[in-house]
Parts: structure tokens; sequence; C-alpha cells
């Protein structure tokens, strides 16, 4: 990694926690519905509805609230109590106030890294909620530039690169998903480095073994220090 020039973070659940709170929101979302279907099948259903319209709603809070909603009047076949509708707009919202719960060791690391490399946050999501995560992480000042983006391909990669001015060769993405923060990356020459979080949403994992000369894994942000310093 001596070539290094810009290192930059995936935001949800790689420098604060995100998918325990989505989570949540779901099984509370499926104790609503379970005078129609059993728990299990209102999960499946959900994310059924969040596949079909991931090109029209992006990711993020809003298009789950968008997609409950969607999935309770398939579910109830338009019948449903408005309470139940009202209840999932508040879990909604819920999730969009959550605390920012940073993961250990985030602040120390980009402590060391500041001023040895161009930070750069390059994360998925909604515009406004993923700008308010960041302020009230506390983390902005670290970054030297901040992308949020509607989604993570190779496309979206060089878009980003050309941006910065910087080389495939000179960058390198750290994140929790293989699927969005390492795979595209590895495809367009740079370097990433997966960090694994306890629990991923299901259209991020993938099913077969990632090798490649430019990919890393750790446990904890902070093995990658001694690479880097």
């Amino acid at each position: 990694m001596k070539n290094i020039a810009v290192i930059a973070f995936d935001a949800d659940d790689t420098l604060w926690v995100n998918e325990p709170y989505f989570l949540e929101a779901e099984q509370k979302f499926c104790a609503l519905l379970e005078d129609y279907l059993p728990h299990h099948s209102v999960s499946q259903e959900l994310f059924k509805t969040e596949m079909q319209n991931l090109s029209l709603y992006g990711y993020g809070v809003k298009s789950f609230m968008l997609c409950m909603i969607e999935t309770v009047l398939r579910v109830t076949n338009n019948t449903a109590n408005p309470e139940i509708l009202h209840k999932t707009i508040q879990y909604g919202q819920e999730l969009l106030n959550k605390p920012i719960e940073l993961l250990d060791e985030v602040q120390a690391v980009l402590e060391a890294l500041k001023g040895k490399y161009r930070l750069v946050v390059a994360t998925k999501g909604d515009l406004l909620d993923q700008e308010r995560k960041l302020e009230k992480s506390g983390l902005a000042t670290y970054f030297h530039h901040i992308e949020i983006m509607s989604d993570k391909k190779e496309k979206d990669y060089l878009k980003l690169l050309k941006h910065l001015d910087c080389k495939p060769e000179n960058f390198l993405m750290l994140g929790n998903s293989l699927k969005s923060d390492v795979m595209p990356v590895l495809e367009i020459g740079g370097h990433a480095v997966h960090i694994p979080y306890h629990t991923t949403w299901a259209h991020e994992q993938i099913d077969h073994t990632l090798e490649h000369e430019n990919f890393h894994q750790i446990k904890s942000l902070s093995e990658i220090l001694p690479q880097l310093l």
C-alpha cells in the first residue's frame, strides 16, 4: 500500500452503527402484520419489495419507509387499519432520529491518518439523512471530501476518482460490504479492505470467496494502521 494517496471510508457499519437499527425496525414492522403473515414471511415480503424498488428509490431510510408502506398494502390486500400505516411511518421516523454510535477505534484511526492521506467518505444512501448523520458524528472535519453515492458500482467509483484526480492504484477503500465497498474497487484497479460487521443486509452479501492481490481483510479498523504508517 505504499502508493496510496486517498483513503475512502464507507459510513454505515464502518464508521457508525446502522444495520442493527434497521433490523430492530424490521422486527417491529413484522410484529405489526402478524395477524396476516408469520414474521419471517413478512420479512421476505419486505425484502422482495425493496429489491423491486431499488432502481426507483435507491438506498436509505426513506426508501425503507416507502417499501414498508407498500408491503403493508400488499400483505393486507389494501385493507390495513390506518393505525398500522401510522406505526409504519413512525418506525421510519425513529430510524431517522437515531443517535450516532461510532464504532470502536474510528476516531483514533482517523486521527492517526489525518494529514498523511486525503481522507474521504464514500457512502450510499439518502443525501439528507447521510449528511445529518455525518454532522451528528462529529467526524466531518477529518475528511477532505464527502461523496454520497446513489450506488457503488465501477462507474460510480470512477466518477469519484475523476473528481478527486486520483488514479485507481493510489486509492484505498475501506468498508464492511464485499459487494459494494470491495469488488467494484478491485475491478477498476484500486485497493480495498474488508472490515466485517456482525450483521450485513442480505442484498450486500456474496456467496463466493474473494481473492485478489489488492484485497485485504482485517478484523478491526486499527489493524490497517501498520500497513499505512
